[in-house]
């Protein structure tokens, strides 16, 4: 290893501890986690703060002899990283930076099924050429992270099929316009894949205590992923975790995947909300509170549901053996009404539920958690390797 790349490791090494310690770490602290000297580490330290990887927070006095120590954390004033969504309900372009706060967010609703990819994604562009314009030049834009709810190809940019868009083998970062992003590279990753980091993680780089999940994201349909040591196992070409399309009862409805009796078309919004005899545009909180009055009609779809997502559920945590899981989009709304059924079927369905009980847990508040998640994966860039960006 020359001096440029043991350079460029150790830089890695001490922004990466950073960004995961809690609380946030002085040199010394960094020094002990690392085992590197104290001037190793204040001299890498320095370098990343004038870049404007790390910042440094008021010095905090210990109740030891010695110089008061500096606090570092993730920096704030220089990478930005720009996460968007396209769903099938709505449109999201959101900037983020190092430490997690989204600086500007641009949200619309709109029901985009049977929609023409162009048109929706030029209205996307716009969206996040307006959060960009709300940000002083001088911020660096790292990347795009765009999350789109279907299976995309690893590494292509090719959403191959988006069954409630109604778009199939489509080059999307062919038809976004890079100039308007301010020439940003645009990643394309699945919906759920991308909003699983924002349950992995409190922020860029900094793990939560959820590192094993199966995490279900739920919109019109629903798209999950498995999550292993923090990071979605995508398969061998990166369709894995199409939980919403697991075979419930091969007898049941006909999905627009053109397969029978998937899991969306008991658990999905539009079918549940169908069931519960509601209107289609309702918010799931309507039918949250429909079964909190004691609605027959409302609680026994929401029961089916619960079945349906517990007998789907039960397969998977008994192949991969992770039985937490946790709830977003229209079913982090209707968690409390979902989890009793839920857990109860995972109980009776989870061979492992003897010994270790699945447990059940609504994710956290966010409008577009899959920008979000592809906002902080592009930041994770910086912390990986700072030198490309010092």
């Amino acid at each position: 290893m020359d001096q440029a790349l043991l350079r460029s490791s150790n830089l890695a090494l001490v922004a990466r501890t950073v960004f995961a310690a809690d609380p946030s770490p002085t040199r010394a602290d960094v020094a002990t986690a690392t085992s590197m000297t104290r001037s190793t580490v204040s001299r890498l330290v320095d370098d990343l703060v004038a870049g404007g990887v790390l910042r440094e927070l008021t010095r905090v006095v210990g109740p030891g002899p010695g110089r008061p120590g500096t606090p570092l954390a993730p920096g704030t004033d220089r990478f930005v990283a720009l996460g968007l969504q396209v769903n099938v309900g709505y449109l999201a372009a959101l900037v983020v930076d190092l430490s997690g706060t989204v600086l500007a967010q641009h949200l619309v609703t709109d029901d985009l099924r049977g929609s023409a990819p162009a048109p929706v994604l030029e209205r996307l562009v716009g969206l996040a050429a307006a959060a960009l314009a709300e940000l002083p030049q001088a911020r660096v834009l790292v990347g795009a992270g765009l999350a789109l709810p279907g299976i995309v190809s690893a590494g292509s940019g090719t959403l191959l099929r988006a069954p409630n868009l109604g778009w199939s083998d489509l080059d999307v970062a062919g038809l976004v316009d890079r100039d308007r992003l301010r020439g940003a590279a645009v990643t394309i990753g699945n919906e759920a894949d991308l909003a699983s980091a924002t349950v992995t993680r409190t922020r860029p780089g900094h793990p939560s205590p959820l590192q094993d999940v199966i995490y279900l994201s739920g919109e019109t349909g629903i798209g999950g992923t498995v999550v292993v040591d923090g990071e979605s196992m995508h398969g061998r070409h990166g369709w894995a975790g199409e939980i919403g399309h697991v075979t419930v009862d091969p007898a049941g409805p006909a999905c627009p995947c053109g397969s029978t009796g998937c899991l969306e078309q008991y658990a999905g919004k539009r079918a549940l909300l169908a069931a519960a005899g509601l209107a289609p545009e309702a918010p799931a909180s309507q039918l949250a509170d429909a079964v909190r009055a004691g609605a027959a009609g409302p609680r026994s779809a929401v029961d089916r549901a619960a079945w349906a997502l517990g007998v789907a559920l039960a397969g998977v945590v008994n192949v991969v053996d992770v039985p937490s899981v946790v709830l977003g989009g229209h079913l982090r709304e209707l968690a409390d009404v979902l989890r009793p059924r839920l857990e109860q079927t995972l109980r009776e369905r989870v061979l492992s539920a003897r010994w270790v009980t699945p447990t059940v847990e609504p994710s956290g508040p966010g409008a577009a958690p899959g920008a979000l998640g592809a906002a902080y994966l592009e930041l994770e860039r910086v912390v990986a390797d700072p030198a490309v960006w010092l």
